[in-house]
């Protein structure tokens, strides 16, 4: 049985998360947060598959997770400062792992990177019967020469039913949509095609969660350390 699901959030410092410690948790991988001198450390039974992708501007150092993150940090300082937009989603478990990895690979391609985002990816199969996605993606474009771009401005427009949107996040809504298309096509040519489909954080189906303060996440979990 397949279950649909895909949301969006914000990883910002205005909630007391940390883009460093949030890379480390979903990839399995232990980062230096240069800005408070310590390492991050999220010990998993299961080691994630991730990677990074990265649009044409980006100079080279984008592809390393934790120089990518600690820049992300220096270049926005202010305590409301948003590091990352991240969306988390559900895979097929009717597809093989390879087939997962190429429909989550060309949908971030062609949504967020060919749209100037850096991607970082980190798929879980913590569960056989429930494989899914951590997608962090920055915020900020790189301009020709490689150096940040501006954040996109949120600009008031009508959509098509004449209510106020903002073009800042109009692309995520096109992207559930776009995500629903890939996925429901792709998990057709299984045998057995049943559905599902959530968006509710809190159902059992769903996805895991990071603790959202970064200040506790040496206290109150015994399988992170700080080092």
């Amino acid at each position: 049985m397949a279950i649909f699901h895909i949301s969006f959030s914000n990883i910002s410092a205005g909630k007391g998360r940390s883009a460093i410690a949030s890379a480390a948790y979903r990839s399995g991988k232990k980062l230096f947060d240069q800005k408070e001198g310590r390492s991050y450390f999220y010990a998993r039974s299961v080691m994630p598959e991730s990677f990074i992708l990265t649009p044409k501007n980006a100079p080279e150092w984008a592809s390393d997770r934790e120089q990518l993150w600690n820049e992300v940090e220096r270049k926005d300082r202010r305590a409301n400062s948003r590091y990352a937009k991240e969306f988390n989603v559900a895979l097929p478990v009717e597809l093989s792992e390879d087939e997962q990895k190429e429909l989550l690979t060309k949908y971030v391609q062609e949504n967020f990177v060919d749209e100037g985002m850096v991607a970082d990816v980190a798929i879980h199969r913590d569960h056989p019967d429930n494989p899914h996605a951590h997608v962090m993606l920055t915020n900020r474009p790189f301009n020709p020469d490689g150096i940040w771009g501006l954040k996109s401005k949120r600009e008031n427009i009508l959509d098509e039913n004449g209510n106020k949107t903002y073009t800042g996040n109009s692309r995520f809504p096109r992207s559930r949509k776009v995500w629903l298309v890939d996925w429901d096509n792709q998990n057709k040519k299984s045998p057995n095609h049943e559905v599902i489909r959530t968006r509710n954080m809190d159902s059992p189906t769903t996805v895991d969660e990071e603790p959202l303060k970064s200040s506790l996440t040496t206290t109150k979990l015994n399988t992170a350390y700080a080092v």
